[in-house]
């Protein structure tokens, strides 16, 4: 009886002292610390670099080449010297320079748009599930703090009721039976509290972790709040977003496909020291410049091949975009069908809690003159619990539809 007393106050001086935070406080700590978001922005940042690469891609190309070639003959036999030149020695600047429409440019540039765009809306959709997550497990913790804060009141109730019972007891009024009997209730609601109290710090811990927060002491959590606004239509979420994302980059990759098939122009040029040795070979310092054209005429269908494969994604792109049309009206019809319900069993559990209240506050008038019968009384109080546990189990499956609801309010 002590320990227990001992850990009902410790429990109860903990309460008092602990901090109190929010949901917003946890979301906060957990978008901070996601390692997966700030991938995202770390992949923004290459993109960028890759823009700028494929820019400089086609500046001119300077570069320095140097070469030494020695082909050495033996009584007539070797290489024909008429073509290697015996030897050769080069030391040449050379610059070279893609000749690119502008429209092939572009359409690289929106390539690397496309792809940050896609990158922001995966943030938005991880930062969305990572926001239901934490409330989910915010809720449940939520969820034991009501259990324990209503058990503590029943506990209250009972201490105070064991006292007028043991006197009544000890007059001769109540068997000795009935007050054991009313006792052991007591000491189950005790263990009740105390299982109660570990599950939370255990749901809280884990809320912690799944925040990425270095925290073992206990909070005091505030009832998460939930905007009921009207959701966007499928086409107007940002789940919906990367359908569109997607076919456009189907497009473009099936310009760059077009702009890779047509001609190609390079200009070239070079200076420098290139000599075979033969004769003044210090006047063999000279400058030379060229054009080349790549003009495509056949490659085995491969081009046809390359739009039969983006004509496939495009059409895997459709059944999954309308998939998802389909999956979320009904998700979102279920969610709101649910909440009905569960709206619809709180208020029915909410009538019958008046009675258990007033049968209970009756049997407290007859406890003090004797009357009651504590088998009934006992199940009185079962019967409250009971019921008092239905309101609370409930309204945390409320907020967990809640939470279902606003995941899929983003824009």
């Amino acid at each position: 009886m002590k320990y227990f007393s001992f850990l009902f106050f410790l429990v109860l001086y903990t309460g008092l002292f602990a901090q109190e935070k929010k949901l917003e406080d946890y979301i906060g700590a957990g978008i901070g610390n996601s390692p997966l978001l700030k991938d995202y922005n770390n992949q923004k940042l290459s993109n960028a670099i890759d823009s700028m690469r494929i820019l400089a891609g086609y500046k001119p190309q300077v570069n320095g080449i140097g070469t030494l070639t020695h082909a050495p003959t033996y009584k007539g036999w070797g290489y024909d010297g008429s073509i290697t030149n015996g030897t050769n020695f080069s030391q040449l600047v050379t610059a070279t320079q893609k000749l690119v429409g502008k429209e092939n440019l572009a359409n690289q540039e929106e390539a690397i748009r496309l792809l940050n765009e896609s990158l922001t809306v995966s943030g938005k959709i991880t930062e969305q599930d990572l926001k239901r997550s934490i409330a989910a497990q915010y809720i449940i913790a939520y969820g034991d703090a009501q259990q324990i804060e209503f058990n503590k009141q029943i506990q209250v109730l009972l201490q105070k009721e064991e006292q007028i019972l043991k006197r009544l007891a000890e007059r001769g009024v109540y068997r000795q039976t009935d007050y054991l009997s009313f006792l052991v209730t007591i000491k189950q609601q005790q263990l009740t509290i105390t299982q109660i109290s570990v599950q939370y710090k255990n749901d809280l811990s884990a809320l912690n972790y799944l925040c990425g927060i270095r925290d073992t002491s206990l909070a005091v959590l505030s009832r998460p709040e939930f905007e009921t606004v009207a959701l966007p239509d499928a086409e107007g979420s940002v789940f919906y977003q990367q359908f569109n994302i997607d076919s456009l980059k189907i497009k473009n990759n099936a310009s760059q496909i077009a702009f890779n098939y047509k001609p190609k122009v390079n200009l070239y040029a070079d200076a420098g020291y290139l000599t075979t040795f033969a004769e003044e070979a210090y006047k063999n310092f000279g400058v030379s410049a060229g054009i080349t054209l790549t003009v495509p005429i056949y490659d085995g269908k491969q081009k046809r091949m390359q739009y039969d494969k983006l004509n496939i994604a495009e059409k895997t792109r459709q059944q999954y975009r309308d998939y998802f049309k389909v999956q979320y009206q009904q998700q979102v019809a279920q969610l709101y069908q649910q909440l009905n319900a569960i709206q619809q069993v709180i208020n029915e559990a909410e009538s019958q809690l008046k009675y258990n209240e007033a049968l209970i506050e009756a049997n407290k008038k007859l406890l003090e003159t004797g009357d009651v019968h504590m088998p009934d009384y006992i199940l009185a109080i079962g019967n409250y619990l009971t019921t008092k546990n239905i309101i609370t189990q409930n309204n945390i499956g409320k907020l967990q539809i809640l939470n279902q609801i606003n995941y899929w309010n983003r824009k």
